[in-house]
């Protein structure tokens, strides 16, 4: 199939989707065309956003089939969360398979599955109909860590030697949706959830550019987890009215702070080391993205809260709350940290744009099922980590089919 331009429908049509729709403002030779969601009305609403941002006259469907039916559609971007994986690639497969339609690819946002049985899958399924895959890691592609790397590589690893450290962070107060909260459906807490960040973009820096993955082999993988803050009475009652008494975290938390320790080897036997914490008990302005890169002689800097642009509101403002200057915004007043355009800094128009630049030019992206399926491999050591107390040899026996205890709800820090 050879075409000029990218019809793309979106699986999914909540809050990760509306950031993707932004992005595409930036992004060339694509029209979103199709937004398919679990509620009609949030795919009515996505597909309304596109419109109004001139970025695809896209429209609400009832089922995935019936979005990739129209011929005009080439790709999808799986949106939707985490326990419905299998399912939706099934549904593609199944339509690919009947002659309902000739996709080009699939992009899918992390994690690729709650688990590696679960990445694996997805990555086969993908394969069998010989679509091109993308996995979405935005970060991956946020404009600082890229130029950062860039410069770092070309002039001083070039000068004194390759970076050995890189230390990532992703902070919040705790995510949007109830289902992130339940390890069942979520595949876990907050390693699963954002240490996929984490530990992808500090593996990205690490490796040379033009290297492939393989250059650095993972060795080991130490790690902790606990749920420092969501678990007192106070937190939890509030997440258990929140989800109309779902969410039991005085008996049934998932973890909101991990920390890991990765260690890889590179070809020629050096060691390198990742550090990565992320939290859903973070207490600050918003959204926290930060990393550090040592290196012989050098060292790179990265906090998405180092703003540009920053108000200063008195106690005399007052207003509605809502994330209009920060993502996971948790205050009105004092001094504001502004991120002007999230979805570029965070590296969501540089992900979609190389995604549709792929999928036209019919190569396999650069980010793709096979890092997703890695990514999940590596958090899934770190909860055996967390739940022996001990470092884990990479690759661990029985990984494939390993279930973190959180996310089969038997995980509790207090017993």
């Amino acid at each position: 199939m050879s075409i000029k331009r990218l019809g793309i429908g979106f699986i999914g049509g909540g809050f990760i989707t509306k950031f993707h729709i932004q992005s595409f403002i930036g992004v060339r030779n694509a029209d979103i065309l199709g937004v398919m969601s679990r509620t009609k009305a949030s795919a009515d609403e996505s597909a309304a956003l596109a419109r109004k941002l001139n970025v695809g006259e896209a429209k609400a469907y009832d089922t995935i089939t019936d979005m990739i039916a129209d011929p005009n559609i080439h790709a999808l971007w799986i949106c939707s969360p985490n326990f419905t994986r299998i399912e939706t690639m099934e549904e593609i497969v199944n339509a690919i398979e009947g002659g309902v339609s000739e996709l080009i690819g699939v992009a899918c946002e992390k994690p690729l599955g709650r688990n590696v049985a679960e990445a694996k899958k997805v990555l086969e399924l993908a394969q069998r109909v010989n679509l091109l895959d993308g996995y979405l890691e935005n970060q991956v592609f946020s404009p600082s860590v890229t130029r950062g790397k860039e410069i770092i590589w070309e002039r001083a690893a070039k000068a004194t030697g390759r970076p050995y450290l890189a230390r990532t962070a992703e902070e919040h107060s705790g995510p949007h949706m109830p289902w992130f909260w339940e390890g069942e459906l979520q595949g876990g807490g907050v390693l699963n959830d954002m240490m996929c960040h984490s530990v992808e973009e500090a593996r990205f820096v690490l490796t040379e550019p033009g290297a492939p993955r393989e250059s650095l082999k993972p060795v080991s993988v130490q790690a902790y987890a606990s749920c420092l803050k969501w678990q007192q009475p106070k937190y939890a009652d509030q997440l258990a009215e929140s989800s109309d008494g779902k969410l039991d975290y005085r008996n049934r938390p998932s973890e909101d702070f991990a920390r890991s320790l990765i260690e890889y080897e590179t070809e020629d036997g050096q060691k390198l080391v990742v550090e990565t914490t992320t939290s859903w008990c973070f207490v600050g302005a918003g959204l926290r993205l930060s990393m550090e890169l040592f290196g012989p002689e050098y060292s790179m800097f990265m906090n998405t809260l180092d703003t540009d642009l920053k108000l200063f509101f008195s106690r005399e403002v007052s207003g509605n709350q809502g994330e209009d200057m920060v993502e996971k915004q948790n205050a009105e007043s004092g001094v504001m940290p502004v991120v002007s355009s999230e979805e570029e800094v965070y590296g969501y128009t540089a992900e979609n744009r190389h995604m549709v630049e792929s999928f036209l030019a019919g190569k396999r992206p650069e980010e793709n099922f096979s890092d997703g399926v890695n990514v999940t491999e590596l958090l899934m050591t770190a909860y055996m980590s967390a739940e022996q107390g001990k470092t884990i040899q990479f690759p661990p026996d029985n990984l494939d089919t390993y279930i973190p205890s959180v996310a089969k709800g038997e995980w509790n820090p207090k017993k």
